[in-house]
């Protein structure tokens, strides 16, 4: 990547990591959280993202798309977006807060990170077709 094509790149991670934020938090506004308090709206925030970053990763690397879209769709947005953190501290309060404890949890991680993974396959099929 040339130098003069940096501040491009940055700019487009910023504007695309801002929208991706915006489009979570409109996410925790909009959607009620499910039984036992599950975090449907991270949930839903996770595997969107996974399966933008898939379309995008799998449209970079049959040269569909260059590194301005994958800096503004792969990392900003789908960084803005998707956070491990939030991951982690909605699995913490899921915790402290479920009858259940631990088995609600458990189901919320493993739902995540399964369908997650699903969503980018899909992802990438679609953005490789």
């Amino acid at each position: 990547m040339r130098e003069a094509a940096i501040p491009k790149i940055v700019a487009l991670v910023f504007v695309g990591g801002g929208v991706g934020a915006l489009v979570r938090e409109l996410l925790m506004l909009q959607v009620p959280a499910g039984p036992d308090g599950f975090p449907v709206d991270i949930f839903v925030a996770n595997i969107v993202g996974s399966f933008v970053l898939g379309v995008v990763a799998a449209l970079q690397a049959r040269r569909r798309i260059g590194d301005g879209t994958n800096a503004l769709f792969g990392i900003g947005f789908c960084g803005g977006l998707t956070t491990f953190s939030s991951f982690v501290y909605a699995s913490v309060v899921l915790a402290e807060k479920s009858p259940q404890g631990i088995v609600v949890v458990s189901c919320y991680v493993l739902l995540s990170v399964l369908v997650g993974y699903l969503a980018l396959r899909i992802g990438q099929r679609i953005g490789g077709a």
